[in-house]
């Protein structure tokens, strides 16, 4: 990856006043400095600057429903080139598609059942590696897909004819000015310059961009549009070039300076208006592709172009209208909600903090704040076919509310009441009470079948974190009504789930399960720690709103909470689960996600919970732990426990932590492997991190910054940001 000389000019200003700072205001830390934070000069100084082709420093713009990725060119020319990085998406929460099932495949198809405790056993939709089972389980894994909804590129030719090539473009100078939305992107062609500045509607699902460049008048540059076939690929753009006979795309309406365009795959359908100032005409090139060939006689072309996925009547906003809507969008973005600026702080890591921060405020905003849960990759490419993990959504949408950006995590929360009665059903088929929330799924709720994630339950509570974080900033009687049959829905499944053994008198988590850390097996597994807390704290959540509404508390509930089974433990230590497991002195179990600790970061203390022995598993694993076997959520968790535990140095440690999962791109990104190249659950997971260790938790330190050291080294300045729980 490349940055430009500029961001270095940034990183020396930034560490000019972070030692100005600490000159003049020596006693600074958060509540003792009444000035607002100068929110324009703490974002832009953050803006990304490229000078030289980085195939994972793709840039998007976008609005929480739709998002448009571009490469070093300013659009989306050289896809092929970049699919190996951060790929060139263009994807919205309402472009699905689904290749036919004439077979009509279905959950009898894929169910197998499974012993649990007293003597019961429960129907499972899990994979298979042979015949129709095997089918039918593939088929409901990839359909419905995201839909990549096209490329919008240039077609620019060398003075030979030849097209040109990504390595043709020289001098680049690309940057993201986050304050505005605005991606500029300027380069020479054999010697010829050329600007392209982009900018995404904040409340349309579209783009507009201005080009700049005498090859305009040299008849050398014109806008490509292509528009592919869905692909059922597990990671991947979304896009498939090889199926032009399967789908459609007619000019329904055309005429001056726009044309319509209706694209027909299957049982999908959408729309792509485009709108263009000066001459031009769009010309059909291929099947699926068209160019916008700008006029001879401009220096300049700008045009909009909008996806929907049904018919309008509104007219396309230009360059000048989506430039002006952008820019007052985010600058009342940047400037609600809360602010955090480490101006002042000495440790050498704070500059690269805050960098993180804000492009993860950024990527959050425009890939995660929409109408549907987000993908764990957005809306850039697909990962899991472009499916939303019900798990991960703490992850992308707690931070919004200590944020105070709880609009935001509200956007979504209709579709839990959405799909309430299909989760009742799933319930119902498995002998539980209430609502079992699916794992892996798209719009319409159907899980997918799976042989981990139909055993994960650490989902189901998570509806009520949300609800009560959202009581918490608006406590009215509107807001329990509008929640309430997700709060008590839910609060039936998880009694119901919790099975009762005579011979202790308490309740346990059974198996068939597989916990958070999800490298153990599902008929072997029992009372795993995390989800043993979050059972006792979502169930105490959902009395408290019975009290709330006047209602008297649920009996049924209320033994759960008494009598659940505790933490299983050993040699002073929390164990990954209860059975067939030993200690964390088995390598084999140090890996994956040391979910544990979220037991007492990602929840408040809680009668179930000894901190001498959570701070003694916190040791064990940082001493011990495979790193290399983690995601990027698993830093920000570590980092609220040991905020939690009173060890404010290990959770900037943990924040910092050198492990390959914890890198972030210069775009912002959180960069997992090759194959999973972009992680949003890091960027959420470090927001909701960095708010609790600034604003504090329930039951925190009577200091300012209570998760951050008090030695001095840290001077934080925060704005707007809420307690955690």
């Amino acid at each position: 990856m490349a940055l430009k000389n500029k961001t270095n000019m940034h990183l020396k200003s930034y560490l000019f006043y972070l030692l100005l700072g600490t000159f003049l205001y020596p006693g600074l830390v958060a509540g003792q400095d009444d000035r607002p934070i100068d929110r324009q000069a703490l974002v832009s100084r953050q803006n990304v600057l490229l000078e030289a082709v980085d195939t994972l420093g793709s840039l998007s713009v976008g609005n929480g429903e739709f998002a448009f990725t571009v490469d070093a060119s300013g659009l989306q020319t050289f896809a092929l080139e970049y699919e190996q990085g951060v790929s060139l998406g263009t994807q919205s929460q309402w472009g699905w598609h689904s290749i036919p099932n004439p077979d009509n495949y279905g959950r009898d198809d894929v169910t197998e059942r499974y012993e649990t405790c007293n003597d019961r056993e429960i129907p499972v939709m899990t994979q298979h590696s042979e015949g129709r089972a095997a089918d039918a389980a593939n088929w409901l894994r990839s359909n419905p897909h995201r839909l990549h909804l096209g490329l919008i590129g240039l077609t620019i030719t060398k003075t030979n004819g030849e097209l040109i090539k990504l390595a043709d473009l020289q001098d680049i100078d690309q940057e993201l000015d986050l304050w505005t939305g605005k991606i500029t992107s300027s380069y020479t062609i054999e010697g010829e310059p050329v600007k392209v500045e982009l900018y995404g509607h904040q409340s349309e699902d579209q783009i507009a961009f201005r080009i700049t460049s005498p090859l305009i008048k040299a008849g050398r540059l014109r806008i490509s549009l292509r528009f592919p076939y869905g692909k059922e690929c597990h990671v991947c753009p979304g896009y498939d070039w090889d199926a032009n006979d399967k789908h459609q795309t007619n000019i329904i309406e055309a005429g001056g300076n726009g044309v319509s365009l209706k694209r027909s795959l299957d049982s999908t359908q959408y729309f792509v208006d485009a709108t263009w100032e000066g001459t031009g005409i769009l010309r059909a090139m291929a099947n699926h592709h068209f160019e916008l060939i700008p006029g001879k006689d401009q220096a300049s072309f700008s045009a909009g172009i909008r996806f929907r996925n049904q018919a309008a009547e509104q007219s396309v906003s230009g360059f000048v209208a989506t430039r002006e809507n952008s820019e007052q969008a985010w600058q009342d973005f940047w400037a609600a909600g809360a602010a955090i600026d480490f101006s002042g702080s000495t440790d050498p890591r704070a500059a690269e903090l805050e960098r993180r921060i804000i492009l993860s405020q950024y990527l959050t905003r425009i890939q995660c704040a929409g109408s549907l849960p987000p993908q764990e990759t957005g809306l850039i490419f697909n990962s899991w076919y472009g499916k939303f993990h019900l798990e991960m959504t703490w992850w992308h949408g707690v931070h919004f509310a200590l944020w105070d950006r709880i609009d935001l995590l509200e956007k979504s929360m209709w579709w839990y009441d959405d799909i309430i009665e299909s989760a009742a059903a799933t319930a119902e088929w498995q002998g539980f009470a209430g609502v079992r929330w699916p794992k892996m799924t798209g719009p319409s709720g159907r899980s997918s079948p799976s042989s981990v994630g139909e055993f994960l339950l650490w989902q189901q509570p998570h509806p009520l974190y949300f609800a009560e974080l959202i009581y918490r900033q608006r406590p009215e009687r509107a807001t329990l009504e509008k929640y309430r049959d997700i709060v008590f829905r839910t609060a039936e499944f998880m009694a119901s789930v919790a099975q009762y053994n005579e011979d202790d008198g308490k309740y346990h988590l059974c198996h068939p399960l597989i916990p958070a850390q999800e490298i153990f097996h599902a008929t072997e597994t029992d009372d795993p720690p995390f989800e043993l807390a979050y059972w006792h704290y979502g169930l105490s959540v959902a009395q408290e709103w019975r009290k709330r509404l006047g209602l008297a508390p649920d009996a049924g509930w209320q033994r759960v909470i008494d009598q659940l089974a505790p933490l299983p433990q050993a040699d002073a230590l929390y164990l990954p689960a209860a059975r067939a497991y030993e200690a964390y002195t088995d390598d084999d179990n140090r890996r994956d996600h040391p979910v544990v600790l979220g037991a007492y970061g990602m929840l408040p203390l809680s009668p179930k919970i000894d901190p001498e022995i959570m701070g003694n598993t916190f040791d064990e694993i940082m001493k011990h732990w495979n790193w290399q076997t983690t995601w990027g959520w698993d830093y920000p968790m570590m980092a609220m426990t040991a905020a939690r535990l009173g060890k404010p140095e290990a959770a900037i440690d943990a924040l910092f932590l050198d492990a390959q999962k914890n890198t972030y791109l210069v775009n912002g990104h959180n960069y997992q492997s090759q194959r999973l190249r972009i992680y949003l659950p890091g960027n959420g997971g470090l927001l909701t991190a960095v708010a609790m260790m600034a604003a504090g938790w329930d039951g925190a330190p009577d200091r300012p910054a209570p998760g951050f050291p008090a030695d001095g080294s840290w001077r934080v300045k925060w704005e707007g940001l809420k307690k955690m729980p």
